[in-house]
């Protein structure tokens, strides 16, 4: 009397639909990693090869240790040689090198030294809100 009727399920001839739909949401959880963190890791890692790459002489660089230095020489693909200090060189190797100071072109050179007298800390809406002039 209380009890309602129960209705089958389709049996094993619709089932290429459950599976599709099982699957789903695994496809979209990857495709949103893919775009999300190993697409943009990628190209980082491209752009940061192609910067160790074109290495040269003189060249102002940042290493993962914080250490700032010029090149003064290219010993192979993996070694360059870092002047930290005036009369100290240091052998490193290039992966560790994470940021290049120098522009590579000359409108950014032109453009390099106008930012970095805007970002002195006195420009800016920051600045402008600590009291700085």
């Amino acid at each position: 009397m209380f009890i309602s009727t129960a209705w089958a399920q389709s049996g094993g001839a619709g089932g290429g639909g459950d599976i599709f739909t099982a699957m789903l949401p695994l496809v979209l959880i990857f495709a949103v990693f893919y775009f999300l963190l190993i697409r943009p890791q990628q190209k980082k890692m491209k752009t940061h090869q192609a910067m160790i790459g074109s290495l040269k002489r003189g060249d102002k660089i940042i290493t993962g240790g914080g250490v700032h230095g010029t090149v003064t020489k290219v010993l192979n693909d993996a070694e360059c040689m870092v002047e930290i200090a005036e009369g100290v060189r240091i052998k490193i190797a290039r992966g560790t090198i994470t940021t290049l100071l120098t522009p590579r072109d000359p409108a950014a050179a032109q453009a390099a030294p106008a930012g970095a007298a805007a970002n002195d800390g006195g420009g800016g809406l920051l600045g402008k809100l600590m009291g700085k002039k």
